[in-house]
């Protein structure tokens, strides 16, 4: 089980910081990622860490404003977000992967979601 919480409203240029905390799972042994899907668009991927701990990846669209970590006593995973834009308002979800060594970007290829967490950024 994921659970997502952190989401609100904020202003642009601000910052949030999302928490997925799991359960059930072997939480060091998955790639975790963030995905968001705002109302008509289809769902996006935002970023992931892998189960390693150290390596980290990006959508552009986030790159540079994001940073991803995961504290794995904790089994939780944190998205840090500033400079935060209208165009990043969407229900941010958790998923989670098999560990694996490659990049994974597709929603359909992750075996575990959150129920979403909402970010409304106003202008």
């Amino acid at each position: 089980q994921l659970v997502e919480s952190g989401g609100g409203l904020v202003q642009a240029g601000g910052s949030l910081r999302l928490s997925c905390a799991a359960s059930g799972l072997i939480f060091s042994s998955y790639d975790m990622a963030w995905f968001r899907q705002a109302p008509g668009k289809e769902r996006e991927f935002v970023a992931t860490i892998f189960w390693s701990g150290g390596d980290t990846y990006y959508g552009d669209s986030v790159k540079g404003r994001f940073t991803m970590s995961r504290d794995d006593p904790k089994n939780t995973v944190y998205l840090q977000m500033n400079s935060l834009k209208p165009e990043d308002s969407a229900v941010y979800y958790c998923a989670a992967h098999g560990a694996s060594t490659r990049l994974y970007v597709d929603p359909a290829q992750y075996n575990y979601w959150g129920q979403g967490t909402q970010v409304t950024v106003s202008s």
